[in-house]
């Protein structure tokens, strides 16, 4: 098990608040950041990595998105082609979610 900085899995200030209210309870990266057990902290609250899924977008719901802080899947893909240069959805492409809770 690892310690890990919050911006390694939640790369901006925004979605760490977001976890810290509630509302993100996973991200998909474009590679493994962490393992099941690793844990982070954002202000003082520590979160453990609970599940780590090797997926491609093509498995992403509207329930992931709502995981991710989205509304729908749709608003995810559109967060996502905004945030990266030349990002097009493609189903195939492969990601890994990264599942995690707040401990007490």
């Amino acid at each position: 098990m690892s310690e890990h900085d919050p911006a390694a899995l939640l790369p901006n200030e925004r979605m760490q608040e977001q976890a810290l209210e509630g509302e993100v309870t996973q991200i998909h990266r474009g590679s493994r950041y962490a393992e099941e057990g690793d844990t982070f902290a954002i202000e003082g609250t520590t979160f453990e990595v609970t599940d780590v899924t090797e997926r491609t977008l093509g498995d992403l719901t509207d329930e992931d998105a709502r995981a991710e802080g989205m509304d729908d899947l749709e608003a995810y893909e559109r967060l996502l082609e905004r945030a990266h240069d030349d990002f097009e959805w493609d189903d195939d492409s492969e990601v890994v979610r990264h599942r995690f809770e707040r401990q007490q």
